[in-house]
């Protein structure tokens, strides 16, 4: 297993995914524990973006749990269409948020928090994971980020087949 990620300085952040996602994938491809990998994954996002918080939410019912992460302390449940996390699953599509004050229902886990992507897996019609990203900065997400992300969430598929 890598001990360390291997990053170009100065990419671009589509260069930087680029990069990253084979590094998770083999990572992953490795380990069949689901938390392991989530736990790996967020930590290596975490290390290439520098984001606030990365991490997962599991669903349990009609409850969002918290799963792995890297970032400040979290909040442990969300209530499925509940903040942009519960609205994500529920919608079961991606959300990117710019400005995490104008979206309503947010739950503000951390007032550091400005802007948000959240990435919910579907397997058979039924949301089963979260990822959730936030940012320091207003309107740090877009359509790349959105690209890779639910790239590496597919990968992730296996564990719930």
């Amino acid at each position: 297993m890598a001990e360390s990620i291997i990053l170009t300085p100065h990419a671009t952040r589509e260069e930087r995914y680029q990069e990253l996602l084979p590094q998770i994938k083999a990572v992953v491809s490795d380990e069949s524990d689901l938390i392991a990998n989530l736990a790996n994954a967020a930590a290596m996002l975490k290390e290439a973006f520098g984001f606030l918080w990365v991490g997962f939410y599991r669903r349990a019912g009609q409850e969002l749990i918290l799963g792995p992460f890297q970032g400040p302390l979290a909040c442990t449940r969300i209530g499925m269409g509940k903040g942009v996390c519960g609205s994500s699953a529920l919608q079961q599509q991606t959300l990117i948020v710019p400005n995490v004050d104008e979206f309503p229902g947010h739950i503000a886990c951390s007032s550091l928090s400005k802007s948000e992507i959240v990435v919910p897996l579907v397997v058979d019609g039924e949301t089963v994971l979260i990822l959730d990203v936030d940012s320091e900065s207003l309107a740090d997400f877009s359509e790349v980020d959105q690209q890779y992300l639910e790239e590496m969430m597919e990968g992730l598929r296996g564990h719930f087949a």
